[in-house]
């Protein structure tokens, strides 16, 4: 079991890992675990809210594991002002990414110019960090998912985000292969809620996923079955 402990088909599952705390009830000592974990199983990054980014910067000093924090999260629904202040605010206490939620409102009602300009204010807040931008394919339906992977590309998305992991459904196998095919390259995917086992890790990249969310990836890793919802 050791020796392919992170291994599902000859896909090694860490690189694609950013190992998830967003619990509102998360405190220094589960950021403290989480980064440990982090280091130990070489995860791509750590996703931590706002407050906690300073110190997952520290605990993950020399390690190579990248900070990602988010903005408008969970819902959305902050003028682009305020998310652009946010995610500078953010970057400039250490992260290196951020995950951004779009302005979920205005993709319901098809107005594809403002989820642009929503992205596009932070892009330009942040210029030379990595941007996710979530478009919580829960809420929306096969054309809006379509609609909304473009604008987020088109505003300036390094990667487009299935999920928040507090709708009422995460990342399908439907949706990362939906938005692969309308980002054609341009950007990467990152799936995010219901990872929960390697084979739903290995689905998600075989369909396009670039980046994993989960908060259960010490348990993917070490090939067993995650609870977590995230």
């Amino acid at each position: 079991m050791e020796r392919d402990a992170g291994m599902l088909g000859g896909v090694n599952l860490a690189p694609y890992i950013d190992h998830t705390l967003l619990k509102a009830t998360a405190t220094t000592a589960d950021i403290r675990q989480l980064c440990a974990e982090a280091r130990e199983h070489s995860f791509y990054a750590v996703c931590v809210n706002p407050v906690y980014v300073p110190l997952a910067v520290t605990e993950l000093s020399g390690s190579g594991v990248k900070v990602a924090t988010v903005c408008g999260f969970p819902l959305g629904a902050l003028l682009p002002e305020q998310k652009a202040v946010e995610a500078r605010l953010s970057v400039e206490a250490g992260a290196d990414e951020v995950d951004m939620v779009i302005h979920i409102g205005a993709a319901l009602e098809g107005d594809w110019e403002a989820v642009e300009a929503d992205v596009r204010a932070v892009r330009r807040a942040i210029p030379d960090s990595v941007l996710k931008v979530i478009i919580e394919t829960s809420y929306l339906d096969d054309v809006q998912k379509r609609a909304a992977t473009e604008a987020a590309v088109s505003g300036g998305a390094d990667f487009v985000k299935t999920s928040t992991g507090f709708a009422t459904s995460g990342a399908t196998v439907e949706d990362v292969r939906l938005m692969a095919e309308v980002i054609a390259g341009r950007a990467g995917i990152k799936a995010a809620g219901g990872v929960r086992t390697p084979a739903d890790a290995r689905a998600m990249i075989e369909a396009g996923a670039t980046r994993l969310g989960t908060s259960g990836g010490v348990a993917l890793v070490s090939g067993e079955g995650s609870g977590s919802g995230y």
